[in-house]
């Protein structure tokens, strides 16, 4: 029989030890973040929606540094021209067309970030509650997702603006949000019903936990990957449909934002009076905006899909 050498014994052990000091730092949710922005980052559409969402944040935030003029100042020349004072040229009403556009997208990203957020967190507390349950409690919300899933969303966003218009910012969140949280609410219901009945969830039944306990501490950390999915879907949502309210007049038409600029593009009959840029720029821009968060969303699948993952880094 072959005696273990000392020395041997002693390198095990530091290397178990080593092992055992590095598990927390790997399962620790710093790690665990650090390693899904690795996964997002390691696709290609994904950095390119990175990229873009990255530059319209900072042009959000630093908005009042990078814009040459008040948005709201109308005291150039009316439907003036690009020059080298005014680089996209002048609204009707005398008001500089890059400044406007710079200090679009802090209306846009704020209400796309805070509208998606909120959805999601409607979504996410509805569709695990709905999808946990087995009483009568599951049988209503089933009733009312339904019956928001089944009245067409445009029409009923249109009603509530326009009861509630001239309610500035707050109140096209609120519409979009009413509007948007029972889709993804009915995706992490059916995910929730799949992982209901794996044993890691009979174990906690069976040791006593609340319900509660299990739906928010054992089956959500299970869908990270869905609601960032379904985060950045509503996010995309939320714009799409800010810019079309304000386009249709049932937002504030005082807001400085890429949808009160085609609204105003509109009024001003800027195609026939050569003003192409009025309706182009903030057209592109919210395209560009939205585009970037359904890139992101590529990188998102990785993280619940290897395949998707090994395809991209092949």
């Amino acid at each position: 029989m072959t005696v273990p050498d000392p020395a041997d014994r002693g390198t095990h052990a530091v290397m178990v030890a080593r092992k055992q000091a590095d598990a927390p730092a790997m399962t620790s949710p710093l790690g665990v973040v650090w390693r899904a922005v690795a996964t997002i980052w390691s696709v290609p559409k994904a950095r390119v929606g990175v990229a873009l969402l990255g530059f319209f944040v900072l042009l959000a935030v630093f908005a009042p540094l990078i814009a040459p003029y008040d948005p709201s100042d109308n005291g150039f020349g009316r439907s003036e021209d690009f020059s080298a004072a005014h680089w996209m040229g002048t609204t009707a009403a005398g008001q500089d067309v890059l400044s406007q556009i710079i200090h679009g997208a802090s209306t846009s990203v704020f209400v796309g970030f805070v509208a998606g957020l909120l959805s999601t967190i409607i979504a996410v507390t509805i569709g695990l509650t709905w999808g946990y349950l087995r009483s009568i409690t599951g049988d209503v919300i089933n009733f009312v997702v339904n019956l928001f899933l089944v009245i067409p969303a445009l029409p009923l966003m249109i009603v509530i603006a326009a009861y509630l218009q001239n309610g500035g910012i707050g109140m096209i969140i609120f519409v979009v949000v009413i509007t948007g949280w029972a889709w993804g609410a009915r995706v992490l219901r059916s995910q929730t019903q799949s992982l209901r009945s794996r044993d890691f969830v009979t174990a906690a039944v069976f040791s006593g936990d609340s319900p509660a306990r299990i739906v928010f501490r054992e089956i959500l950390p299970n869908m990270t990957s869905l609601i960032v999915g379904s985060f950045f879907g509503a996010a995309t949502a939320a714009i799409l449909a800010e810019a079309g309210l304000e386009f249709l007049g049932l937002g504030d038409s005082t807001t400085i934002s890429w949808g009160t600029m085609l609204f105003w593009a509109q009024n001003s009959n800027a195609l026939l009076t050569g003003q192409w840029i009025l309706l182009f720029a903030p057209g592109l821009c919210i395209s560009l905006l939205a585009t970037s968060l359904s890139l992101i969303n590529f990188g998102v699948d990785g993280l619940s899909n290897p395949r998707l993952r090994e395809g991209a880094n092949r």
